[in-house]
């Protein structure tokens, strides 16, 4: 049977930790917090509840994630946020798979909680990401704050059953904040990486993300909250193609 580190980056998650590491205990074989000097009681929680903590400077998702890959002991990492946690069909397929692994990386769904409900629909659902692999085949790449698993070669993804629970956003003043966060990360991290846009994708781009979300993926089958996510979405990828534009515009 493989052994298998749970890893986890936090920063002030002292209302979401203590669920995250609960739900994978029967499953871990050590649980490591790499945390960005949270000021609230994230720490005294993770630790009551059997967790490893180190802290560093936060210097971005990929690179904090990554950080904490290489703190753990075992090669077979999962890998969840602090707002995270499993269900118990997924912690079955977890267990039958450490059992024997046939993979080098496990996909699965991600169910998301908005305002006190799930989302079933839209671009939210079933959201399926890389989560559990072998640190030897994989790396977080892709773009701030849009990380995403890179796996070596043709390493074999399969999938797992059941859901992260993702508890994302308690009101939508939250997710507010939150895009214009998202937007200037993902702003700077595009102009960095010589990315360019235009005038045509900040009014195109906005108005497909938000068709793609509540009528291609059927958003509008979660009522309110799934015009708000679509909306959302969609807010996002304007202030994301403008804060570029806006950049590229200084730069000149």
């Amino acid at each position: 049977m493989e052994k298998i580190s749970i890893v986890i980056i936090s920063f002030n998650e002292e209302k979401n930790i203590g669920r995250c590491i609960q739900s994978v205990k029967e499953i871990a074989d050590e649980i490591i917090i790499l945390d960005s000097y949270s000021s609230d009681k994230t720490l005294s929680i993770a630790e009551q509840h059997g967790a490893v903590v180190v802290q560093e400077t936060f210097k971005g998702y990929i690179q904090q994630k990554n950080r904490a890959i290489e703190l753990a002991t075992h090669n077979y990492i999962l890998s969840l946020d602090a707002d995270e946690a499993l269900d118990p069909v997924l912690i079955d397929s977890i267990s039958k798979v450490k059992l024997k692994f046939t993979s080098p990386a496990y996909r699965m769904n991600r169910y998301s909680n908005y305002c006190g409900k799930f989302i079933r629909h839209g671009s939210w659902y079933p959201d399926a990401k890389i989560r559990l692999f072998d640190r030897r085949l994989a790396r977080w790449g892709g773009t701030n704050p849009h990380d995403k698993i890179v796996l070596t070669g043709d390493a074999k993804v399969s999938h797992l059953k059941g859901n992260i629970l993702h508890y994302s956003y308690s009101t939508i003043s939250e997710h507010v904040n939150q895009n214009n966060k998202f937007s200037t990360l993902a702003a700077e991290s595009l102009f960095a990486n010589g990315k360019r846009t235009n005038l045509f994708k900040v009014f195109i781009h906005p108005l497909w993300a938000f068709f793609q979300c509540f009528l291609i993926r059927a958003g509008f089958l979660d009522g309110l909250y799934g015009l708000v996510i679509a909306i959302m979405i969609s807010n996002l990828t304007f202030l994301k193609h403008l804060k570029l534009f806006l950049l590229q515009q200084s730069a000149k």
